[in-house]
């Protein structure tokens, strides 16, 4: 045989396959075999196999290379006569092929397109239940974050309104300066209220806000420093994180002495961290089991959120110091990143470049290092 006999005839049998590759393909998509329906659907595709075999001897039968004649010498198509030069069905070549090429179309070209397109649907079905699984542990991080916030404020709110309250029979003008800041405070809670991760320069202007509250109840018992680092401030921290570890350290620190103390706050870069140092000069851990060990609202909320936020990329450590008091040390990833919506991802968050907070406030210093 001619080489251009030989490929002619491979051709004939392979590319006969092509159009009804697709076919076979969308069927076994159509009506795939699982195990409630295997007997059912095993015979559904016996009969398409039957007539995928069926199509593929009619598409080879009218190719040239539809069968040998050996009077002739050569190969003859199945629908035209090269004698008599005209169209002429042979019935005789189609039956042919098919009980030649039944077996073989069916286990070798129909059931692998079969198993292939399974292997396809499989895998299309476990990435969507990855993605959906995804999905949902998103969902659901959103909501455990969310929960933890709102129970942060409502603990804020609480502990204010009773400062309020009891200067309301003492004092009703200090009183109404702390209602008026705790307006202001709850104005910009409102504004983030679906925040979770915000820039440090706003949550140091919450937490002034929040000090001046605390100013009025403690007067020249309290006095605060800042020493925040400049290249920290647009730095990603978590909503209201400042704010209840400095709540916790006035409350369960300063306002047990009776001269009052101070309070520090410190934010630098420390590698790849942001460090966060709150510590005050109080009567230190022994004085408080719920600051002892850590399970506090304010700090048992603190600390699962920075865990879901972070994992095992963050660390919180409370301990007393040498000189008295106590330290919270909070050391985060340090993240300078453009503003997202606050539905693109669990860590939503802005990047506004906001001064600190001034130093308008009595007794409290802003220190750059």
């Amino acid at each position: 045989m001619r080489f251009t006999s030989v490929l002619g005839l491979e051709l004939s049998q392979i590319l006969t396959y092509a159009p009804l590759t697709p076919l076979v393909f969308a069927l076994a998509i159509c009506f795939p075999i699982q195990r409630g329906n295997w007997t059912r659907r095993s015979l559904l595709h016996l009969s398409f196999a039957l007539a995928f075999t069926i199509a593929h001897s009619t598409l080879r039968g009218m190719t040239p290379y539809a069968a040998w004649d050996a009077k002739l010498g050569g190969f003859v198509s199945g629908i035209w006569n090269s004698q008599a030069h005209i169209f002429e069905i042979k019935w005789k070549i189609f039956r042919n092929l098919f009980l030649t090429n039944v077996v073989d179309d069916i286990t070798g070209t129909y059931v692998p397109i079969v198993l292939v397109a399974h292997a396809v649907s499989y895998y299309r079905k476990f990435r969507d239940r990855v993605l959906h699984s995804a999905k949902l542990e998103t969902q659901l991080a959103k909501s455990h974050l969310q929960a933890l916030k709102s129970h942060l404020q409502p603990h804020f709110l609480f502990n204010t309104m009773h400062s309020i309250s009891a200067l309301m029979l003492t004092d009703v003008k200090a009183a109404d300066r702390m209602m008026t800041r705790l307006s202001d405070l709850l104005r910009l809670s409102l504004e983030s209220s679906g925040i979770q991760i915000t820039c440090l320069s706003r949550e140091l202007e919450f937490v002034a806000g929040y000090l001046e509250i605390e100013k009025v109840r403690l007067g020249e018992r309290l006095n605060v420093v800042f020493e925040v680092a400049p290249e920290t401030l647009d730095s990603q921290v978590p909503s209201l994180l400042l704010q209840s570890l400095v709540e916790n350290a006035i409350r369960h620190g300063i306002s047990r002495l009776s001269a009052g103390g101070n309070v520090w706050i410190t934010a630098r870069h420390d590698g790849p961290d942001l460090c966060l140092l709150v510590r005050d000069n109080g009567p230190g851990l022994v004085q408080s089991a719920d600051v002892t060990t850590g399970t506090g609202l304010g700090l048992r909320t603190t600390r699962e959120r920075l865990q879901t936020l972070y994992g095992n990329g963050q660390s919180f450590e409370i301990h007393d110091t040498p000189n008295g008091g106590v330290e919270v040390c909070v050391r985060l990833p340090f993240r300078i990143e453009p503003q997202l919506s606050t539905d693109e991802a669990v860590f939503d968050g802005t990047t506004s470049s906001r001064e600190a907070p001034n130093s308008g406030l009595p007794n409290i210093t802003k220190v750059s290092s």
